[in-house]
This record gives structure tokens, sequence and C-alpha cells, in this order.
């Protein structure tokens, strides 16, 4: 099946007409003026270095080939499941040219097998397409670049299977032969996509690549003049460390909720001095107050030699939403105040000293809440505004005072009684769950309130005898 292309879909005064293909795929050899990159495009001045690794590979592996490749250039792209690029044009002259470079990256990849191929070319595109066809060709002249891509196959452009095999059956199996072909039509059978593909090969559109970011950490260690085993002289040396901490923070507009103190001996494991705190930070001294409390609380086992101080993951710093009111006026706002209460009793008491509550996405009223550590400043915003828009559209409020156990109540005519008789103040919640776990519950909730005021949370059950529980008051 041939794929007839009319002459009137195409400009003849910039395309030329496609020729016959041989029996072979291949195009006789023809000028390729009219696919050459535009004469004053940036891409004739960069120079892209195609990284292509053999098989699939995980994505956190290939980020942190990216992220050793930023020593060799500030713009690494990843090109997803196996390829890497490189913009390279700038450190040509630190590393020797492109021979040199190519040797560095190569050391740089010697540890996967089978080895990856590298190629050089203007435009990013060119550089991993020849790299994925296996040709470790260097390109350095854009009116070379046609010329050199035109042997290459169409599979290493990586389009739909249906794309290339119909390009096959007309008899196109070159990037050669694509680009011979009158560009109308083309783009009118097989896609504006696939064209578009193309002017970025050749360097006819500029292709935007998004540079890799490697994530920000910080650690930093200190040899100490003599191995220390006093608290309060190995807060001071941890000083500095927290300092250059203060400064990398802010340097970076980032803050820490966790970080880690390392303190290593002569002999055995290093101890480690967590700090978890309530919400980011970036101010050294309040971190050095919270480390002095955490350290007074550290039993070593030997002296210390050696201080590390650790932050894998750094927050973006924000600046403080600022409330109408002053703290203690008109119920101004106390969040920065909560979270130094919280971050002192951790540091204080220990971690696991300090609780903090949430919902659970269960029905049953005693199963409904748990146990957590104390959330982030924005965790518990989010969770107070869920919480209130649930509160708005969903049940009825639950009481704040929730029993242990339900307590048995008494009845008289079928009411129940406590201190009295009980006035039944809301319509029968229904609560029927729990069936799949053994703890199936069977109620019927009402707000009730006695002869003191006092608002209760009743319920009876909906199975025979059909007896009374006080289960929660209200505040």
């Amino acid at each position: 099946m041939a794929v007839h292309l009319h002459p009137s879909a195409v400009s003849t005064a910039n395309v030329p007409s496609a020729p016959a293909a041989r029996a072979d795929g291949t195009a006789p050899s023809t000028p390729l003026r009219s696919v050459r990159p535009a004469p004053h495009t940036s891409s004739a001045q960069e120079l892209w270095a195609g990284l292509h690794l053999n098989g699939l590979t995980p994505v956190q592996r290939l980020e942190e080939l990216a992220s050793r490749a930023q020593r060799f250039s500030p713009r690494v792209s990843l090109a997803p499941p196996d390829g890497l690029l490189l913009e390279v044009a700038g450190s040509l002259h630190l590393f020797g040219g492109v021979a040199g470079l190519r040797r560095e990256l190569t050391g740089e990849c010697g540890h996967l097998q089978p080895p990856p191929v590298l190629a050089f070319a203007p435009t990013p595109l060119a550089a991993l397409t020849a790299a994925r066809a296996g040709r470790a060709l260097v390109i350095e002249d854009p009116a070379q670049l046609v010329g050199l891509l035109a042997p290459l196959p169409i599979a290493a452009l990586r389009w739909p299977e249906e794309t290339c095999a119909r390009l096959a059956r007309a008899g196109v199996r070159t990037i050669g032969a694509v680009l011979r072909l009158p560009r109308a039509g083309f783009a009118r059978r097989f896609g504006v996509a696939q064209l578009a593909t193309l002017d970025a090969l050749t360097g006819r559109s500029r292709e935007v690549r998004a540079t890799h970011r490697s994530a920000l950490r910080f650690r930093r260690r200190h040899e100490l003049d003599c191995e220390l085993s006093d608290h309060g002289r190995l807060h001071a040396a941890l000083e500095p460390l927290l300092a250059a901490l203060g400064a990398f923070l802010t340097t970076h507009q980032c803050g820490v909720a966790q970080l880690e103190c390392r303190l290593l001996h002569r002999n055995g494991a290093p101890t480690s001095c967590r700090l978890s705190l309530a919400a980011s930070r970036a101010d050294a001294p309040q971190l050095s107050a919270l480390f002095r409390e955490r350290l007074s609380l550290l039993q070593l086992r030997e002296p210390v030699r050696a201080l590390e101080l650790r932050a894998d993951q750094l927050l973006p710093q924000r600046s403080p939403c600022r409330g109408l009111w002053q703290l203690g006026e008109q119920g101004g706002e106390a969040a920065e105040e909560s979270e130094g209460l919280i971050d002192r009793l951790c540091a204080r008491l220990g971690e696991g000293a300090v609780h903090g509550l949430a919902r659970r996405a269960e029905h049953r009223p005693e199963c409904a809440w748990a146990v957590t550590s104390p959330p982030a400043l924005a965790a518990r915003r989010a969770t107070t505004r869920r919480a209130a828009a649930a509160e708005h559209a969903g049940p009825p409020a639950r009481p704040l005072w929730l029993l242990p156990a339900p307590q048995p109540l008494a009845a008289q005519g079928g009411l129940p009684r406590r201190r009295g008789a009980l006035r039944l103040l809301s319509e029968p919640e229904r609560i029927e769950t729990g069936w799949w776990d053994g703890g199936e519950i069977a109620r019927d909730y009402y707000v009730a309130i006695d002869r003191h005021g006092v608002r209760l949370w009743v319920f009876r059950e909906r199975e025979e005898p059909h007896r009374w529980f006080l289960h929660g008051i209200f505040g």
C-alpha cells in the first residue's frame, strides 16, 4: 500500500519534491536545504549531550544520575524512561572540549551495564535521537545536522507504532526520507504533533526542556579537638553547625521540620539526636534552644569525637499570616505560640510524651478518633477547615466529652432516666455498622437534657431488650 501525496499540498518554492524510495527503504541523496535550522535561532548557539540508557530505568535512579550530571552543566533535563539531556556549550572549555567531556560523562556512568550511548547535537531531540539509535554522533555545526541525522531509523523518534508502520509500508524508513515528504501532506496524514517533532529535531522550532532540580539538603560535620561527654560543651560545639544551617536556610528561603544531629564515637554506632518540629523553622537561635533541651536528656554510651548535622527534607519557607488582632486581644490567633509550646514540650519531655488527635473515617463514635503525633500548622489548619465543612454539611455535632465506655441508664415508660427523667431534644440518628470486623452496633442516638440543664448524648439499642445508654456529655 502506498501513500500518495498531492503535489499541490506544498509550496514548491520551499520544499523539494519527494523522490522515489529505493527498495531498501532509503531515498537517494538530495539537497535538504529546506529543513535546515533558521540562521538566527538560538539552537545554533547550543550543544546538547544526549545520554541513552539501555533498558528501562527507574525514575529515582534517573534522577540520581541527573543530580550527578549537574557538575557538568546546570541545564540537565530528564527524558524518561531511559534518557538524559545536558546543555554543555558553556562547559566545553572546562573539560577540554567535546572529547574531554565525553570521557568524563562516560566515566560518571561507568557503573552502568550495558554502557550508555552518548551523542552531541545542536538540538536536544537530535542528540537524544542519535543516542537512541545507538550512534555516538558529534554534530557541532548546525549546517551538518540534517545530513548526519538522515540515515537514522524513524524508530528512534519514538513515534506511535501505527505511524511508523504506515510510513514503512510507503517505503519511508529513515529520518531523511521523512524530511523529504511534503510538510502539508505529512501533517494531514500523520498529525501535526509528528510534524512539530521534526521541527524540533532539525532546529526549525526551539524545544523547551524542563530543567531538573535536585532536592536540597544540608549536611555538615564538625570534628572535635578532643572527645567530649559533657552535654553543655557538646551544645557549644554544635552552635557553629546550627549557625551554618540558619544561613543556608535563609539563602534558599527554606525551613526544616525534622533535624538530626549524629554524635560519632570512637567505637560503636553513632548516637542520634532527632528534633521534630510542629512547624517549619529557619531561626538558628530557636533551633539551638530546642537542641539544648534534647541533648540534656540524651544518654551517651561513650565520649563523642565528632558531630554531624543533617536536614534531608527542606520545606519552602513562607511569610507567616498575621491576624488583625494582637496575641490575646479580641481572640487574636496564637498559632506561633502554640507551635513553640509544642516544640519545647517535645524537646523537654520527648516526642513520645506529646500527642495530637485526629479524626478517622469511621461511623462508630468510639472508633472515630485516633492518637497521632503533633501535626504541623498547615495540617492542623487543613484538618480544621475540613472538619468545619463536614460539621456544617454532615451529621450533627458530637459531644466534646465521650465516655470511655457507654454507661447503662435506667428507663421508665420507655424513656431514659438519669437523676430524674431525661427530655429528648432531637430526632433519632441511627448508626448501624461494624458488621465486617466483629464490632457490630445498631443504635439510635438522641440529644437529651436532664433536670439540671446538662446536655447529654444517649442512645437506645435497636435489638432486644432496647436498653438505654449514656455515651457523651456536651460542653
